[in-house]
Formats: structure tokens, C-alpha cells, sequence
């Protein structure tokens, strides 16, 4: 009997627009989950993922957490990226008190992340900390799920708000680069929602600025 088993995966750690989100799902049997078809989220269409989330809930318990951008921004004043998830990864674990966790490594370092995380917590937990842990423990598969399936709602909340398409907030989307663009264009700052910390930010903030600028001046 292995006992109470969770997995802990994050959506969205890169982007420059929008929430990073960490969740957790916790079982007392993998096999529930393995019989559903739990994948790597980025494996499954948008549908599929809501049908396993609505599935995975209904037979794990399930714990999230969600950091807008602002607090993300705040957060990286006392601490890199990597400790963040550290603490993230370690409340969602706090909260759900496994026996044994799978952890998607946020750091290069797999190990070194998994001894990090153990060092928040206030109890004995074994901790299997690994790359691409989404694609090969399914309780990990199934907390990529709940963490994308929520992302992508909270987006969809952002879209709302501001009345506009804003893409995937990944700097790799050019529809997310358009929006930032047109948005500093007409005015003059960056929208609700951005990581302002974010090197893609200010390079698009300066760059569109110039550019208005030498438009202004011909």
C-alpha cells in the first residue's frame, strides 16, 4: 500500500501575460486516473483536457493555486523564478499532506527541486522530483491538466475584461506580441495582466515607444 499519492504540475510559467498556475491531485490509487487516458496536458486537445478535468475532480482531490501577474512581478523583487515555484509547489503539497509526490521539476536541476520543496514543508512527504514528470506519472498527468484546463480559463477571464483577443500570453504567440503591441500603441503603457518584469515586456514597451516616436518625428 503506497498511501496517499499526489502529483504537482505548473501552466504557465514563460508567459508574459497572464497567471502562472500550480495545482495538485491527490489519490489514494493511481489506476482511477491511469483508466481515464490522463496525459501530458500539452498532448490533448482543449476539449479532451476539460473532460478529464471535470473527470479528475470528481475522483481526486484537487488543490490550486493561482498568481496574477502583479503579484508574480512583486514576488521576483525578493526571489528568483525557480524559489517561487519552491513555495508554490510546497503550499499546494502543505495543503493536500501526501505520503508520496510526484513533482514536475520547475528547476534544471530535478533533484535539487524536489529537496527545495521538501525544505517549505512541516511534514514527511517522499518526494520524487523529475523532467517531464506530466508524461510519466499519471497523477502528475492529471495535475497538468487541472493546471492548464484553469490557465486557460483564467485567460479567457482576461479576454473578457479588456474585450479583446490577447493569444496565449507566450511570448512565442504573435497574437499575444500584436495585442501587447497595439495596446502600448494606443495607450502608451502596458496592459492589466502583464508580467512588467518580464524582458519581453520591456523590450516591446521601449521598442513600440521608439518606433511611435520616430513615426511622430517624420
Amino acid at each position: 500500500m503506497k498511501g496517499r499519492i499526489c502529483g504537482v504540475d505548473e501552466a504557465g510559467r514563460g508567459p508574459v501575460l497572464g497567471p502562472m498556475v500550480v495545482s495538485g491531485v491527490c489519490v489514494d490509487d493511481e489506476s482511477q486516473l491511469a483508466t481515464l487516458g490522463v496525459r501530458d496536458s500539452k498532448k490533448l486537445r482543449p476539449v479532451r483536457r476539460e473532460q478529464l478535468a471535470r473527470e479528475i475532480t470528481s475522483i481526486a482531490e484537487v488543490e490550486t493555486v493561482v498568481v496574477p501577474a502583479e503579484e508574480i512581478d512583486l514576488l521576483r523583487m525578493e526571489m528568483t523564478l525557480n524559489e517561487l515555484e519552491v513555495n508554490i509547489f510546497g503550499s499546494v503539497l502543505s495543503k493536500l499532506r501526501p505520503e508520496i509526490a510526484y513533482l514536475d521539476s520547475a528547476d534544471v536541476n530535478a533533484e535539487r527541486f524536489g529537496v527545495n520543496v521538501a525544505g517549505t514543508l512541516d511534514f514527511e512527504v517522499e518526494i520524487i522530483s523529475k523532467h517531464g514528470a506530466d508524461d510519466i506519472y499519471p497523477v502528475v498527468s492529471a495535475a497538468s491538466i487541472i493546471a492548464k484546463t484553469t490557465r486557460d480559463r483564467e485567460i479567457a477571464k482576461i479576454e473578457n475584461e479588456i474585450g479583446e483577443r490577447i493569444g496565449s500570453g507566450y511570448p512565442s504567440d504573435p497574437n499575444t506580441i500584436q495585442f501587447l503591441e497595439k495596446w502600448i500603441r494606443e495607450k502608451g503603457n502596458l496592459p492589466p495582466h502583464t508580467r512588467k518584469s518580464w524582458k519581453t515586456a520591456k523590450r516591446i514597451l521601449q521598442g513600440t515607444k521608439v518606433k511611435k516616436l520616430n513615426e511622430f518625428e517624420r
